[in-house]
């Protein structure tokens, strides 16, 4: 046994287990030992069924008996029933909207049982326990059925993410089984020694065994510790590699006019804050370098990006292409859904249609080229072979698209500069195809409306340098956010009432497209696009106009909802948070959020930025589906926080990392994420990595370093 060779291969797995830890990213030896506690329990916990009382948090273990499935009295809600039974004595269980359990638990199974007793006419039981079937009872309690900790009065356990099949008890034992077996003396430290000494964090052996089998919280505190610090130093090293190594290449030298930016900018509709003036200012400098610009520009929802991004692309159409005296250099502009393509493609024949010169749109439905030989003041619809021909051969010097611009197909003549909008939702992979579609590298500009702690910021964007536009527009009035709880919403209907008689028009959000399936595991009951608009219909806004968007629509549906919405005759807009990029309604001054807690709160800022595109007053109301003390509060921040970024750090601090941001959108473990509250871990493996790229770039006196960050680049997908 060894840490590549594959579990099935080591361990007897039923189909449903090798299922479930392929879905987890399970498969070898060494991916096991890196699927780490969420927590640990203490078995101080368990109790016997004879001494549970009302409200406590307990595990107790028994015999399952009475498996049925039935509905509850009320609400014909379906559920399972059982009843638990010890030495002391019995409890009954109730699963509501989880029939399923009834059918995978067996009569007369040994169980072990985790939740929360509750009491209903003076009878006790518990309420959608965690249930696992066991293969032994402890012996007494306080035993634990992971072993007890010598010297310790109580033994810690470690709880595991689990999946349908692979229990955490079954993971805690595989892995007791794995150190037996003594892979652990031959496990590598990726880590150099000098680092781990100068940080005092423990080796890669000890460190798996105290976060699996941890004595004390010290030690698994410390082990955790150094795991998340591990992930953190690869992927600074990634990122600090990938900055030097792209400072060497060569890139297209774009010369400058102060007084052609000036009389550019002043063509917009409104005067450019100075945030703006120093981040265009910034650009172009980078321009002028001779290797590539790699920068990300940060702002608020409203706060002047593509204004930004506009005028520098403006600078790059100008220069020629190298020792040349005619042609244009070109720019890509890529944005993540084709609503957004198709309105930065009329925002920006708006901006350029005082210059000679030809602007492209490829999304994955069709292709614009503008201007039109029948109407030089509109775009006109062409074939893709010929878009595509003229791209190639230079005459189109911007072109504007979705992801259908990295295609093979799409190649560039001159292309000098390449604008990724909203960057969190395109991969790296993805701005690579895009940046090496030539021999010369093009300058990178990344923009994004998610406010991004200062940590996460130097983590996952440490090879782009950062500018962040922190001034709205003259004139905006700032938004006027409001806590509704449910029972306050008649009052604010006639509030919005009153606005959308103004000729205003309404956002409302739900978390869901549709009701949810009750007979469904995990089901989530959640306020749904489709009942809601229906609700609404029939009971508070007969009078107006209400559609519906979601991201199951196809393209064509998704645009003909936001033309109509857009030119007013659709008053009310019942969508899921697929509106929170870069839908542009100037006259939608108000947002409704139902569910509320269920979005992080940059997301919530984000979605109320959807209604700051005049300068008319805006309104957000966010409705929680609880009115709890923890949900007022972190709500509470929305209305007072200054900015995103204010926003963002707070929930960083409150939520947890992996909740704001998650595993999916970065490829970062839950506990690398939660280190990156810790400003002083990001940048101590900040520095180690400088130091180590600097020292040399391709890690050659670090052959491990070159083996492990081989693997973990191959895995980390930064999306």
């Amino acid at each position: 046994m060894n840490t590549v060779s594959a579990l099935k291969d080591n361990f007897r797995l039923t189909e449903i287990q090798k299922k479930a830890l392929s879905k987890m990213g399970i498969n070898t030896i060494e991916d096991l030992l890196y699927h780490f506690p969420t927590r640990y329990g203490d078995t101080s916990q368990v109790s016997y069924i004879e001494n549970l009382s009302k409200g406590s948090e307990s595990v107790v273990f028994g015999t399952i008996s009475g498996l049925k499935t039935s509905k509850a009295f009320i609400k014909k809600i379906p559920m399972s029933e059982a009843v638990v039974e010890d030495e002391t004595g019995k409890i009954k269980l109730v699963w509501f909207n989880q029939p399923y359990i009834a059918k995978m638990m067996r009569e007369g199974a040994l169980v072990r049982i985790e939740g929360k007793v509750t009491e209903r006419k003076g009878e006790l039981y518990m309420s959608n326990p965690k249930i696992e079937m066991i293969n032994q009872l402890p012996n007494a309690v306080g035993d634990s059925l992971f072993g007890k900790a010598e010297g310790d009065e109580h033994s810690m356990y470690p709880v595991y993410p689990e999946s349908k099949g692979v229990t955490s008890y079954w993971m805690y034992h595989t892995i007791q089984k794995i150190f037996s077996a003594g892979v652990l003396d031959s496990i590598p430290d990726p880590i150099p020694e000098d680092i781990l000494k100068k940080y005092s964090l423990p080796g890669i052996k000890t460190a798996f065994i105290w976060i699996h089998a941890p004595k004390n919280e010290s030690d698994a505190l410390s082990a955790r510790k150094r795991f998340a610090f591990q992930e953190i130093f690869f992927i600074q090293l990634e990122k600090q590699k990938e900055k030097k190594l792209w400072a060497k290449k060569s890139s297209f030298n774009i010369q400058t006019s102060e007084k052609d930016i000036i009389d550019f900018v002043k063509r917009f509709p409104f005067e450019a804050t100075g945030s703006q003036l120093e981040a265009i200012k910034s650009i172009t400098s980078d321009f002028r370098r001779g290797h590539p610009m790699s920068r990300l520009l940060e702002g608020d929802v409203g706060s002047g990006k593509t204004a930004v991004a506009a005028t520098t692309i403006y600078v790059v159409t100008k220069a020629r292409p190298n020792g040349k005296d005619y042609g244009n250099l070109q720019t890509a502009y890529m944005v993540p859904t084709e609503i957004l393509a198709k309105q930065h493609y009329e925002n920006f024949i708006s901006y350029f249609r005082h210059l000679p010169i030809k602007i492209g749109l490829i999304t994955g439905s069709e292709c614009k080229i503008f201007p039109s030989k029948s109407d030089p003041t509109k775009p006109t619809k062409i074939s893709k072979t010929q878009l595509l021909k003229w791209v190639s051969n230079g005459e189109v010097p911007i072109l504007i698209g979705t992801h259908a611009l990295i295609q093979k197909t799409v190649t560039f003549k001159h292309l000098a500069f390449v604008v990724i909008d909203e960057q969190h939702r395109f991969g790296t992979l993805q701005r690579q195809k895009l940046t090496t579609k030539n021999d010369m590298l093009p300058h990178l500009l990344s923009m994004t409306a998610t406010p991004i702690p200062r940590t996460l910021a130097l983590t996952i964007y440490g090879d782009l340098d950062i500018t962040v536009l922190d001034q709205m527009p003259h004139g905006r009035l700032p938004i006027i956010t409001k806590i509704v709880m449910p029972t306050d919403r008649t009052k604010t209907y006639e509030e919005i009432r009153a606005e959308l008689k103004d000729g205003r028009q309404l956002y409302v959000i739900c978390p869901r497209i549709n009701e949810p399936d009750p007979t469904k595991e995990l089901a989530v009951l959640a306020k749904s696009v489709t009942l809601e608009a229906e609700r609404l219909k029939k009971e508070v806004f007969k009078e107006y106009t209400i559609d519906i968007l979601h991201s199951k629509m196809t393209p064509a549906e998704k645009e003909l909802v936001m033309e109509k919405f857009s030119s007013g005759k659709t008053k009310i807009l019942v969508a899921t948070s697929v509106v929170e990029v870069g839908v542009n309604v100037p006259n939608a001054t108000m947002i409704i959020v139902e569910g509320a807690e269920r979005f992080g709160l940059s997301q919530l800022h984000q979605l109320r930025g959807r209604v700051i595109r005049s300068n008319h007053q805006a309104y957000c109301y966010v409705i929680p589906e609880s009115n709890g003390p923890k949900t007022k509060d972190r709500l509470k921040a929305l209305t007072t926080a200054k900015n995103g970024f204010e926003l963002a750090e707070f929930d960083l601090q409150q939520r947890g990392a992996g909740e704001l941001y998650g595993r999916k959108q970065w490829g970062i473990s839950d506990l690398a994420m939660e280190a990156i509250k810790n400003i002083k871990m990001v940048e101590a493996s900040r520095a180690e990595a400088l130091r180590l790229v600097d020292e040399d770039v391709e890690f050659k006196k670090y052959p491990l370093i070159q083996y492990y960050f081989k693997k973990q680049t191959e895995k980390i997908h930064f999306e």
